[in-house]
């Protein structure tokens, strides 16, 4: 057996570690902090006995290089700090000694599909990271750090000072001041001391990074509403992906939002953000019951050292993802809310979203919808009018129409050519029926775009739907179908009931001929009430309430105008004059007519 000999470099270096670790604790040591000023302590709940000052212990400072290297973390077990709880009008806030960071931001006013209060930040679902390189290449993260806590009661807010000291001059400071009504809070983040420690030349990263809390009891329709929103430039707002992962890099970013359908987390930064990384990622799947997230969401961007230090303010909303709440707020928050793009939005701005908010101010939330459907269709009755007129005629020509198409069924230039001419000489246009329906398009779309996103529909219910925000589930199946769902929604039932009435009313007026190859219209106009019925029964019952009570408003108006304002016989006698006047010269007919007749001879010629 070979024999253990004395080893001078391992001595050596046994003597410089316990050297080192001296010089350390030394450095380290505890030193005095400025007494905090005194303040009163009202409305403010900490889980430590002395809520003034929340007093930390020594030995934390003493390890935070460790703690955030890495470093011989065996030999210290940093000395656990109850996280300090603020509780304003509007949230109920957590911020934990290890990160610095927020552990729970909780709306009590609001609550889930669970009857549980809104919590956006829990069960470490979100992250606030800041990363910093050192001279020698390592990684520093706050979320490492364990920080002193500071509390203090200003009047109107609680200012909180997080504060991580890798000694006694060098630290790093989370400043949050929380105001004790509305939903903004602000965080200062600095530093001091660490320009030796720093490599200035690698700019620290922030990473921000959330999971989404399911709220709705359809995790299928919220998905559809919760995106990553941001803006940039002077004016521009864009989004990722509703589906699946997204990435993009995008420079001038003036803030971030993680839209969780009615409820949003919002970043603003002191300047617009040079250059961002921003990811989204799809957690939900198309038939999940029990997920517990949807999406989760991340922004990654550096910050920039001043004089060797960090110095940045950020801005953060948790609140409501409601319209008017941050129309309220400076910036452009309000354009982070899908109300509908070009025209649509204006319609929704300006005119749906000031009505609604008058009517639901003194009528109850489903009768303010039913107010306002009827108000959308007497203001558009004067459409509805022109085009119930336009299909009579059409119904009227319906046997002149058939006797052409078959006295001219091999030659399809003549058979256009006698048609037009018949129209002109009736009085008639067949696009007259098209254009009430376009005008009606912008309406239509933009009441889409607003239903789903009206925040003062959530947990309002009328009838026997429980939230007009949400499905109104009358049965549950037990079991899922493919594209319908769990459940029986009655709302969708009755719109699409309604849909096929009216359907039959306006079909039954039009000429719709079979052409060779085309698809039979009416088999596809039929379509169209079972296609919502599957389509809205997962959609917002507010939604298809509107539907419903607009489609019954619209056959009520159409048989008002057919028995009463209308004279079928008039209108028959009016045709049958103006079919016995001469064919008319010139005009659009007559360009069309010939414009026909030239593409078909240079079609003939083509075949010589």
């Amino acid at each position: 057996m070979e024999e253990k000999k004395f080893d001078p470099y391992q001595f050596i270096g046994f003597i410089l570690i316990l050297v080192i670790l001296t010089w350390m604790l030394y450095r380290n040591g505890p030193t005095e902090e400025a007494a905090p000023a005194q303040v009163t302590t009202e409305q403010v709940s900490t889980t430590t006995s002395s809520p003034e000052v929340i007093q930390v212990s020594d030995s934390i400072l003493q390890q935070q290089k460790v703690a955030a290297f890495g470093d011989l973390g065996s030999l210290f077990v940093p000395k656990q700090i109850e996280n300090v709880r603020i509780a304003t009008d509007d949230f109920n806030v957590e911020v934990q000694s290890k990160g610095g960071q927020i552990a729970l931001f909780q709306l009590d006013e609001f609550e889930n599909y669970e009857d549980a209060p809104i919590r956006l930040i829990d069960q470490s679902n979100a992250d606030f990271n800041i990363t910093m390189t050192t001279l020698d290449g390592r990684i520093m993260n706050t979320r490492e750090m364990y920080f002193s806590p500071y509390l203090t009661d200003t009047g109107d807010a609680y200012h909180l000072i997080m504060k991580a000291s890798l000694s006694s001059g060098e630290y790093i400071v989370f400043e949050y001041h929380f105001p004790k009504q509305g939903y903004l809070h602000t965080v200062s983040i600095k530093t001091e001391g660490m320009q030796r420690l720093l490599n200035s030349g690698i700019p620290p990263q922030l990473d921000w990074k959330t999971t989404v809390f399911r709220n709705s009891i359809s995790i299928d329709y919220e998905n559809r509403y919760t995106e990553f929103t941001f803006g940039y430039e002077e004016d521009r707002v864009d989004y990722l992906s509703l589906s699946g992962e997204d990435q993009e890099t995008r420079e001038g970013i003036r803030w971030i939002s993680y839209r969780q359908h009615f409820f949003s987390a919002i970043l603003i930064p002191e300047a617009p953000i040079s250059s961002a990384t921003l990811t989204s990622v799809n957690l939900a799947s198309d038939e999940a019951l029990e997920e517990k997230f949807t999406k989760s969401f991340e922004t990654l961007y550096p910050l920039t050292f001043t004089s060797g230090n960090l110095n940045t303010k950020l801005t953060f909303y948790y609140g409501p993802t409601d319209y008017k709440t941050l129309q309220n707020l400076e910036g452009d928050l309000e354009t982070s809310i899908p109300m509908g793009w070009g025209i649509f939005g204006w319609i929704n701005k300006f005119i749906f979203l000031p009505l609604f908010e008058f009517l639901s101010s003194f009528l109850s939330y489903g009768i303010a919808i039913i107010v306002m459907t009827l108000i959308v269709r007497l203001a558009m009755s004067p459409v509805t009018y022109k085009s119930y007129v336009s299909q009579i005629k059409m119904k009227v020509l319906r046997p002149d129409i058939e006797v052409i198409n078959n006295k001219y069924k091999d030659d399809a230039v003549k058979r256009q050519q006698e048609t037009m001419s018949l129209y002109s000489r009736a009085g008639a246009n067949p696009m007259s029926g098209c254009i009430p329906a376009l005008i009606q398009l912008p309406v239509f779309y933009a009441l889409f775009s607003f239903f789903p996103v009206a925040f003062v529909l959530r947990d309002k219910s009328f009838l026997w739907a429980d939230d007009l925000s949400s499905y109104d589930s009358v049965l549950e199946l037990g079991f899922n179908i493919p594209f319908y769902g769990d459940h029986v929604s009655l709302f969708p039932i009755l719109a699409s009931i309604a849909i096929f009435f009216y359907t039959q009313m306006t079909t039954g007026q039009q000429a719709m001929p079979q052409q060779p190859g085309m698809p039979n219209m009416k088999i596809i106009m039929y379509l169209m009430p079972l296609m919502m019925l599957f389509f809205f029964n997962n959609y917002a019952s507010g939604l298809s309430l509107y539907y419903f009570v607009s489609n019954l408003l619209t056959i009520l108006l159409m048989l008002v105008i057919k028995n009463v304002i209308i004279d079928d016989n008039k209108i028959h006698a009016k045709i049958e004059e103006n079919k016995k006047k001469p064919k008319k010269s010139g005009g659009f007919s007559a360009r069309l007519q010939k414009a026909m007749e030239e593409a078909e001879k240079q079609k003939k010629a083509g075949r010589k």
